[in-house]
This record gives C-alpha cells, structure tokens and sequence, in this order.
C-alpha cells in the first residue's frame, strides 16, 4: 500500500501523533537531538516539503545532525497524516536504541527491542527500529508491516543497504510498498560497487554511474558553519621488526616508501600490542587528552582497535598509563549499548572500541582518537574520524593519532572532499584481494582469531606472522590540507610542543601555532648543528650509545639462538676483530652492531 506523495503542511495544528511539535523553523525550542534546526536542516526541510518526494537521499557529514532533520520530517509527516507508522533502519542494535531515545524527546515513540518473532510492534508505539540484518532475515515480514498502514521508512547509513546482495534484494522486497523512503548517510560512498535500494544512479562524464543526493552538506559546509570540529591529525612512524609466514626476518621503517606487502607487514607490526609502537602512542595520546581537558574538563578519548583479542591488550596498556581501567566496548549487545551510554555521559578519560562505535554512535565529548585498526576503506575511514568531530562549543579541534601509513594520510588529507557512490568503475586490487572483505573490515581479523594461524589476516597475510619489535617516532600533523613538523623522538621536547596547543582555538590559530612550531623545530636543529662541539669530543658519547645498543642486539639474538651473552660476543669478536667491549672504539662496535643486525634477518 502506498500513497501517492502530498506537500507537507507548512503551519502546524496540534495532533495525537506528537502533541508537542514545534512550529516551522523554531527560533528556539528544544527538538530531537539539538535545541534548534541548524541552518542546512531547514534548508533541506523547505526542499523536501516543496518536493514532497516518495524518494529523498540526504547526505550529511557525521555529526551534521541527520537524526534531527529526519525526526523533524517525520513528526510533521504523522502530523498531517500521510503516514501513521514509522520504520527506522540502522546497522546496529546500539542504534536502534539511539534513535529510539532520540525519537522519544519529540514525542514519537519507536519500539528498539522489537524482534521478528512479534510480527507487529507493542501497544502504545508509532514504530519500530530495527536492524539491517533483522530486515534481511525476514523481509516479507517487514513487507507485511509496511503495507498495513501508511509508512515513512528512515533508512540510517543506508550504504548497509548495499553490505551484500541478499541483503540489498531483502530491504527492496521489504520497503517497496512504503508510502515514504527517507534515506540517510554521512558517508554516500562504499569501496566496492554494490548498489544500494532506493538510490538513484546518474551517469557522469566518464560514463560511470554515481549516486546523486537530493540534498548534500559535506564536511567543509559544517566545518565553516562551526557545526564539525576540525582535525588535527598526528602521525607517527618508527622502526619495525617482523618474521614473515615463511620464516624470514624483515626490518623496516614505517612511514618510509615501502611495497604494498612491506607496508602492510610493518603496519601490522606497529599495531602489535607487544611492541612499542601503541604504548608511545597511547602516551602521546594521553598527553594530548590532558590538554585538551585544561579546558574541555569532560573531553574523552577513544582508541579503536582491529580485533577483541588486540582492544583487551591496548586497554591493558592504557589501565598501566592512566591508573584506571579504560570503558572497553567488544561486541553489539545490551552490555556493550549500556557501556557506550554510561562512557557518554560520563567524565572518564579512556574507551576502547573495536567496530560498533565507528559508525553513528553519538559520544560528542569524544575530543581524542587512537585509529589503531588496519582498516583502510574511506567509508571506514571517514565514519571512525566522524566519531570525533562533533562540535559542542567554538574553538574545539578534534586529536586522531595515525600510523604513518600512506594510504591513511591520504585519506586524511583529503578530508574535506566529498564523494559519491560510483557503479560500473573498475575494482581495485583490494576489492578483489586475498579474501578480504573492505567493507567488513576488521571481520576478517576476527576470524584469523578463531580458525588459527592459516586464517587470512587483515593485511591478507597467511599463516604465522609474527611482529618482533616496533619502535614509535614522531612523524608529522597534519591540519586543514597542510603538513607540519620534521619527525621527532616520543617525549621529546619537539613531540610536546605539537601535543601540547591549547584544547580550544579558531581554525586559522591552530594553523599558526603549527606554522610557528614547525619553524621553531627547524631553526632549533640548525642552532644544534651550528653548535655542534667538535668529534673528538664526542666519542664518549658515541660509544656509550653504541655500546647500549650492541647489548641490546646480543641480548635480543642470545634470546632467539639460546647462546649465552658470553657467547655472542666472542663470535663478534672473532669475525669483526677488536678488544672487548669496553675498550672497543666506535668503528669497531659499528662493525659489530652491524653484525648483529644483519643475522636477524639471515645474512651469516
């Protein structure tokens, strides 16, 4: 059943459906999750009242507010009674919860524990929430309800529409009798090519077919608007050691030009709660949040994490740091949403996360992130930083720490540019790679975790990889397309300067103090060269520092080959010549450290 598609009122009388709607466009009044229309929601409200659309695509940066502007289209269409019932779909049970809260404080009221087994929403409600999967385990159910009685069916995120085809055949066959379709999404692309209901495609002038919105507020529209934070970006490279599936031993700098494969191995490796790599930056990233709390005192941060197994072990590190265990969300159920809520309203420092707090979840005192996940698809990308760009006050600025990994910095360079969702375009290797699922995403990390070591990883690796040693430096920030700083050592004076701006500035002071930063950071190392005393003078210090990495290297080496230290260092002393180590000069102990360095990954 469905009805042919009338224009929305534009004055309102009072009705059973919400008895305490606003008037058109209040000056002020309390409504959905905000206390007034922002200037783009009552845009697209005159756009979809003059249009009145079976049919309506809004794309919004998240954290834009598209949950007010669909409510607001659904109290008035209750009110003028073109529709009785409302449907919302959303990717996860957390969010049905959400909306279904949200819903509440304009007077709709939205059944989130419905489940097909009812067949029909309990008495008293106008709706139901319900998932992706809920709808395509029983779309004919679904097609029932719909059909009943006159439908408005809010499609959350509906790029879940296109997570598989079944699912895609399940939310047509369940929603094609609705007598309104109001489809929502921050993110309108997907990285394979996967159609999604109810979205009009419109070919481009290279024939391929995109996506085309009905109405579109991208990231650049809220960040000048002030209704988005913008993000300081903080990367950080290092050393990375590892042994590959086939026994080798591979060393190499993350942030560096790398292959794909290396890349992807050193990655992993710096992501390794084993290593040293997440501890510095857990730090780091606990020093930022501190700022940040000078003068946001409620400001929280989150990490997310590839696997359950990975999260546990980074909330570890971060109960060791802070001296309190950190909220740690690792599944979508009951316990997790309560968690999530608790986390939200709260003044705690630290969550972790593995995926369902990625996408949609509302945690606006979110100021800090950790993206600590081998997850690199754009929509992944876009729908974790959204997390924490949602703005409360002027002159916030939103902390996410990055591994220095190509492909992330260029996602995070480009920010601000909007895409559509494009058919028939070639796939990338990615899409059609060893058996990794892009949109899944850290899935397929899960389950490595529960088939063993032939499992396929998240970077496609087979078999026993195993990280070795990963060291963390400072790389860069990157902010409003520019990149400052030169690298620098985790604690150093130079790493502190960046982590340390002030928690709330105007966009054009962060790129100040960053341009001022940087020139500081360079000029303070040719001060350092040009005062540099003379070698001579400097060997002591050399060997010292030699002499403390060879004793790390033998004892690394003693550990792996089972030879006492003893040993070792007589087998040094016999290929590479010399005195013992306390009498060796620095060319000696280079030739040895050199040594050593070379047996780890096979050169005898």
């Amino acid at each position: 059943m469905s009805a042919d598609p009338q224009p929305l009122p534009t004055s309102h009388a009072s009705s059973s459906a919400a008895s305490h709607l606003p008037p058109a466009f209040p000056s002020r009044a309390p409504w959905g999750t905000a206390d007034k229309l922002r200037a783009w929601q009552a845009d697209a409200l005159v756009q979809y009242r003059a249009a009145a659309p079976r049919d309506f695509l809004a794309v919004a940066t998240p954290g834009a507010g598209k949950t007010t502007f669909a409510l607001r289209i659904a109290t008035e269409l209750l009110e003028a009674r073109i529709v009785r019932r409302v449907t919302v779909v959303a990717p996860t049970e957390h969010l049905k919860r959400q909306w279904a809260d949200a819903a509440a404080r304009v007077g709709i009221r939205l059944d989130p524990a419905f489940t097909n087994a009812q067949g029909r929403h309990g008495h008293g409600f106008d709706g139901v929430a319900v998932t992706y999967a809920q709808v395509a385990s029983k779309p004919a159910l679904h097609a029932a309800r719909t059909s009943a009685a006159p439908t408005l069916v809010i499609l959350d995120e509906v790029h879940h529409g296109g997570d598989a085809l079944s699912w895609g055949d399940a939310v047509r066959e369940a929603f094609e009798g609705a007598t309104r379709r109001l489809s929502l999404t921050g993110t309108p692309f997907r990285s394979d090519t996967a159609s999604i209901p109810f979205v009009t495609y419109a070919p481009d002038g290279e024939g391929i077919r995109r996506s085309v919105a009905d109405f579109t507020y991208g990231y650049g529209d809220a960040l000048r608007d002030h209704v988005v934070r913008p993000v300081l970006f903080l990367s950080y490279s290092g050393s990375m050691r590892w042994r590959t599936r086939a026994g080798d031993e591979v060393s190499a700098r993350l942030g560096e030009p790398l292959t794909k494969d290396l890349t992807a191995q050193a990655w992993r490796t710096a992501l390794d709660p084993g290593g040293e790599w997440i501890p510095s930056v857990l730090a780091a990233a606990d020093r930022r949040l501190t700022e940040v709390r000078r003068t946001v005192p409620d400001a929280g941060a989150m990490i997310i994490a590839t696997d359950q197994t990975d999260a546990r072990a980074y909330a570890g590190h971060l109960a060791r740091l802070t001296g309190a265990s950190p909220t740690v969300v690792l599944s979508d159920d009951d316990g997790a949403s309560d968690r999530i809520d608790e986390f939200a309203a709260g003044d705690s420092r630290w969550l972790v996360a593995v995926r369902m707090v990625s996408e949609g979840v509302d945690v606006p005192r979110l100021a800090v992130g950790v993206y600590a996940t081998s997850t690199a698809t754009p929509l992944f990308f876009a729908q974790a930083v959204g997390r924490f760009v949602r703005a409360r006050r002027r002159g916030e600025t939103a902390s996410v720490f990055l591994p220095s990994v190509p492909q992330l910095l260029a996602l995070a360079g480009t920010l601000e540019l909007e895409r559509d969702h494009a058919l028939d375009r070639p796939r990338t290797a990615e899409e059609d790679g060893e058996g990794y699922d892009p949109e899944a995403g850290l899935l397929a990390a899960a389950n490595a975790e529960r088939n063993g070591p032939d499992a396929v990883g998240p970077d496609g690796l087979q078999g026993t990889f195993e990280a070795l040693e990963a060291q963390a430096s400072f790389d860069r920030v990157l902010f409003d397309g520019g990149e400052f700083g030169t690298g620098a050592d985790v604690g150093s004076d130079e790493e502190l300067d960046f982590l340390g701006l002030p928690g709330l500035l105007e966009p054009d002071q962060v790129s100040a103090l960053l341009r001022q930063r940087q020139a500081d950071q360079v000029s303070g190392r040719r001060r350092s060269a040009a005062a540099a005393v003379p070698v001579e003078e400097m060997d002591h210090r050399k060997q010292a520092e030699l002499r403390k990495e060879l004793a790390q290297l033998v004892s690394a080496w003693a550990r792996r080959s089972g030879q006492p230290h003893g040993s070792v260092h007589s087998e040094l002393r016999r290929r590479c010549g010399g005195p013992e180590v306390a009498l060796a000069d620095p060319d000696q102990l280079t030739a040895r450290v050199a040594m050593v360095r070379g047996w780890f990954v096979g050169k005898r």
